[in-house]
């Protein structure tokens, strides 16, 4: 067991359950529309730096929001189908965003003191807290 002391970097509070999971994490914008397979639960947009990864089952930490209205509903599918991340971790967040998350009961966290991008690491363990307003790293990813 690791003596790393943990991390929590405090956003604003946020949406839904507390959740566990391991990070997928790059300083990319967002859109669930433009940016997802949500058949596949891959990143489809090969300008994305996540390109070809699956999101399914992970904390997606993630920089800005972006993209319209069609993001709630698709979020709403993609959790219907068992295809969502566990929960959606962004810089900053359009109402929209926010609504597609409340929306998919998807739990979503967002406008962090410091870039989250910059302290999370793909493969770390994460606790997603959004009525406390916190992100915990509660152990680094492997060669991290």
């Amino acid at each position: 067991m690791s003596t790393q002391a943990t991390t929590v970097l405090r956003g604003h509070p946020g949406i839904g359950a507390k959740v566990t999971g391991r990070a997928l994490v790059a300083h990319d914008n967002f859109s669930a529309r433009y940016d997802l397979n949500r058949i596949e639960g891959v990143f489809s947009r090969p300008q994305h730096a996540l390109f070809g990864q699956n999101y399914v089952d992970t904390v997606l930490v993630l920089n800005i929001a972006k993209g319209g209205v069609a993001t709630a509903w698709m979020l709403h599918e993609m959790a219907s189908r068992g295809m969502a991340p566990r929960a959606l971790v962004l810089n900053a967040a359009n109402p929209i965003m926010a609504q597609g998350a409340a929306f998919a009961d998807l739990p979503f966290l967002d406008r962090f003191d410091s870039d989250v991008t910059e302290f999370v690491r793909t493969g770390d363990l994460v606790a997603v807290d959004p009525a406390a307003g916190t992100l915990e790293i509660l152990e680094r990813a492997a060669g991290a």
